[in-house]
């Protein structure tokens, strides 16, 4: 467990897609509800457990349900962030990428020898990953500017 008392394992509901994005970005090992197909309650406090994952909800019932659950209240990313924040939760970019922003596997840093997809620049323009489960590519753009602004402004 980090020094704030955070762990570095977590398990956020279906209602935080958007936030599991973010704690990836940061660093988080997150297991989404709808990629694991955890929506029910019992299956995700199943998954919490099984995994030693801390769970975030925006679900009261099921925050008293799981020890050391994180409860939030607010709709919109930026005052989710704020209230991971306010909690000890270390809210900054990994200076690499460690796990896949869409499904938390994860990613390798493409070698400048090797294709990338339209979508990725070359990597021996910029340095880019792939996650090793679903293939998808990453880089630091415009996406990365801006949830690094998102995340100063907390």
């Amino acid at each position: 467990m980090p020094e704030d008392g955070t762990q570095e394992r977590l398990v956020v509901d279906a209602m935080l897609g958007k936030l599991a994005t973010y704690l990836r970005m940061c660093g988080y090992d997150t297991a989404y509800a709808l990629d694991r197909d955890a929506e029910a309650d019992d299956a995700l406090l199943d998954l919490a457990v099984s995994e030693d994952r801390q769970l975030i909800t925006r679900d009261t019932d099921l925050a008293a349900r799981a020890p050391d659950s994180v409860l939030l209240s607010e709709r919109e990313i930026e005052g989710q962030l704020q209230e991971l924040a306010d909690a000890g939760f270390r809210l900054s970019l990994a200076p690499e990428p460690a796990h896949c922003g869409v499904c938390n596997g994860p990613v390798d840093e493409v070698k400048p020898e090797e294709p990338t997809p339209e979508y990725a620049p070359n990597a021996n323009d910029e340095t880019v990953w792939r996650c090793t489960d679903c293939g998808q590519h990453f880089w630091k753009g415009s996406h990365w500017a801006s949830v690094e602004a998102t995340l100063d402004g907390l």
